[in-house]
């Protein structure tokens, strides 16, 4: 599904809608027991040595794509509220010095509840943050220890207000479902707790119990129970119908909204758009030629080693040494490139449909198919008549295509039908 990416004539990336830019910040104070993301506690003397890293690659990056137009950027990690002072400030301004930076771009940072002092708000406030996600996860206590969260449900609620003491009138809520040990009541007093709080956004996501972490470990053990699919599924159906009461529009399986304030960098992947990842581990997808195909390459995980290599690739630059690894075709010769590959026409059109009948409007086929190059509805007659036929997927007018409500629950079971064999 994939090819090498080492001899494509990158020259070819279309830029011309712009990217989004995504910033990983590794850094947390202590790390969640369900966490597998690239994030480390314990290491804070790397700081420095990662934001002078950052701000290179951020530099580099402009330098080799052209400086092209930015439509949203997203801080996330890890931990971004966990920098010391300064630090968001400083990736900022290298971004709006390097790249042309939309003027009504949305500009998230992830944040801990513990983090949001009134002078932390204010700081990234003024450092250009528009947009925060903070990452509440439950309002019962005792659920909150269990996942290991820094903070309790009445720090959360006053992050919040700390917020908008600030300023900011576009907050995201992330909050968790399906876990160990939690109750239907639970979760409704939490769904209950958060809409009196009111805030602009609503993610919520159905735990995975993901291989390699504590949590996983701790049930295989017994010392924590199996969470409960069956359970986990009222709780969504909970929260539906308690959010559309309140006047939530549900956009994507996972996520809510007041009118016109959906994630902007979030649709950038849902609906298969191009983006460059920066930090420790982040990822790129930047469309190859006519075709649609995505490149895809990804950072080295480690932070040390990530420090080390930037600071070569910027030297590299400096003298010309370096630019023949993007302008002849040898992305993964970048320094800081940890592997690369390149979608075939089959991968690109299944993701394209997947990701975009994620959303809950639906996607409009013809304009897929044209951004990408490939006549998805030729392509998928015979599966988009079956999903049809079994009532997972409707038509809304000759080119709109969207996932019944009785598919959200089990829409892996679409979105698989359109991958090969």
């Amino acid at each position: 599904m994939f090819q090498s990416a080492q001899s494509l004539d990158h020259t070819a990336f279309t830029l011309d809608e712009g990217i989004s830019l995504y910033v990983h910040v590794p850094f947390c104070l202590s790390k969640c027991p369900y966490c597998d993301f690239n994030t480390y506690q314990g290491i804070e003397s790397q700081f420095d040595d990662f934001l002078t890293a950052v701000v290179q690659e951020i530099s580099a990056w402009s330098t080799v794509l052209g400086r092209p137009t930015v439509n949203t950027v997203f801080l996330g990690g890890g931990t971004p509220s966990y920098l010391p002072d300064g630090d968001v400030a400083r990736i900022l301004d290298a971004i709006a010095r390097n790249y042309v930076v939309r003027a009504d771009a949305e500009i998230t940072a992830e944040c801990n509840p513990n983090d949001l002092s009134l002078e932390k708000c204010a700081e990234i406030r003024a450092a250009g943050i528009n947009r925060v996600s903070i990452g509440v996860q439950s309002m019962d206590n005792g659920l909150l220890a269990m996942l290991g969260r820094r903070h309790d449900a009445d720090e959360a609620a006053q992050a919040l207000e700390r917020c908008r003491g600030a300023g900011f009138d576009n907050v995201n809520l992330d909050l968790m479902y399906g876990l160990p040990q939690q109750s239907l009541g639970q979760w409704r007093d939490t769904v209950a707790r958060v809409v009196a709080l009111a805030p602009e956004h609503l993610s919520l996501y159905s735990l995975t119990l993901e291989e390699g972490t504590p949590l996983r470990r701790w049930v295989q053990q017994g010392r924590l129970p199996e969470p409960d699919p069956d359970l986990a599924a009222d709780m969504y159906d909970h929260a539906r119908a308690a959010l559309a009461a309140a006047g939530y529009h549900h956009y994507e399986i996972s996520n809510w909204t007041l009118p016109g304030l959906e994630s902007e960098h979030n649709l950038a992947y849902w609906r298969n758009l191009q983006w460059v990842g920066v930090g420790p581990g982040a990822h790129s997808s930047l469309r190859v030629g006519d075709a649609g195909s995505a490149c895809r390459f990804w950072t080295v995980r480690s932070p040390r080693e990530y420090a080390r290599l930037a600071w070569e690739w910027a030297e590299g630059l400096a003298t010309d040494d370096a630019w023949p690894a993007v302008t002849e075709g040898r992305i993964a010769e970048v320094p800081t490139v940890d592997g690369s590959e390149v979608s075939d026409e089959a991968t690109t059109a299944a993701e394209t449909m997947f990701l975009g009948l994620r959303l809950l409007d639906g996607m409009d086929i013809a304009a897929a198919s044209e951004r990408i190059g490939i006549d998805l509805l030729a392509r998928y007659e015979r599966e988009l008549a079956e999903l049809t036929e079994d009532g997972l997927l409707v038509w809304e007018g000759d080119s709109r295509l969207r996932l019944t409500e009785e598919a959200y629950l089990v829409a892996n079971q679409v979105f698989t039908r359109f991958l090969v064999e």
